[in-house]
């Protein structure tokens, strides 16, 4: 497989990972040479992780340094063709067909009529998108058979129209969140990278980055916190987007005068989403919350 000729100087996965710094991810070696291998093989990226530690965002960070737009598509249970690649304009074809005079010629299946989903957007303008194709897992089996015409060689069949293929290969990502397997065929056509919950120091990093309002000592404290929730048997674990979220609340709260016991306890609700592990943690919050504030 030949190389790709650099993106926007990336030529490198340090200089990737100086890029994504910039748009305020921080990547670690492992994710910066994937996305770095993945940019230059012309391959898309498969980022496999927990819930909520920054694969859609890692996404999201490289079509920023990229300067191209995001488009994201979603999966689902019973995801299909329509919602993913293309539908016809039903409607409107119909009016064309009652609106055409006798003995013209009109033709249905131009581009007017043709409802553009995100896959072929990403196919028609591959050098100004990147695709997100977000918790792969969500979707059934068929529709993982169906992506891989597309993740081959980047071409699609219209019936009507016949085939598509992109003019250059287009910069794809897909997220999981290992809620099933995926299919090995799948797997084989891109580049891997499981993300695991970041360590303590550069979750810590992560929050000061993200949040300059947020001082070392409490980014740590929250660090510790969202450690010790997820090795409970929470039905939402805390991922880091949450250790953000609870990092500037309570320091919003401290700032109107609440003591850190205080504010770390008001602002839980950035941290746990779900009723169930509120109950969970309700008995030992007192403890929990002293500890963490301490």
């Amino acid at each position: 497989m030949a190389l790709q000729p650099p993106i926007a100087g990336l030529s490198s996965p340090e200089a990737l990972s100086d890029a994504l710094r910039s748009a305020l991810y921080l990547a670690d070696d492992g994710i910066a040479t994937a996305g770095f291998l993945a940019l230059a093989l012309g391959k898309p990226l498969l980022l496999e992780g927990a819930p909520g530690v920054g694969k859609t965002e890692a996404a999201k960070a490289l079509a920023g340094i990229l300067g191209r737009q995001l488009i994201r598509l979603q999966c689902f249970e019973g995801i299909d063709a329509s919602a993913a690649l293309y539908e016809w304009n039903y409607p409107r074809q119909m009016l064309a067909i009652r609106q055409a005079r006798e003995g013209d010629t009109i033709d249905i299946y131009r581009d007017d009529f043709l409802i553009e989903r995100p896959m072929l957007a990403a196919l028609r303008r591959p050098d100004s998108t990147v695709l997100l194709i977000d918790e792969i897992d969500r979707s059934d089996h068929e529709f993982e058979a169906f992506l891989l015409e597309f993740l081959s060689d980047f071409s699609i069949s219209i019936p009507e129209r016949g085939t598509l293929r992109a003019a250059d290969r287009p910069v794809v990502v897909l997220t999981s969140n290992r809620t099933r397997d995926l299919h090995e065929a799948l797997r084989r056509r891109c580049v891997y990278h499981y993300i695991p919950y970041p360590d303590p120091a550069r979750e810590a990093a992560i929050i000061m980055l993200r949040s300059s309002a947020v001082a070392e000592g409490t980014a740590r404290a929250v660090v510790h916190a969202v450690g010790l929730l997820r090795q409970e048997p929470l039905t939402k674990p805390p991922g880091v987007a949450e250790a953000v979220d609870w990092a500037e609340a309570a320091t919003a709260l401290h700032r109107t005068g609440a003591s850190w016991p205080d504010a770390f306890r008001r602002s839980i609700g950035t941290a746990l989403k779900d009723e169930e592990d509120f109950a969970l943690m309700r008995p030992r919050m007192d403890a929990f919350i002293k500890a963490v504030a301490a």
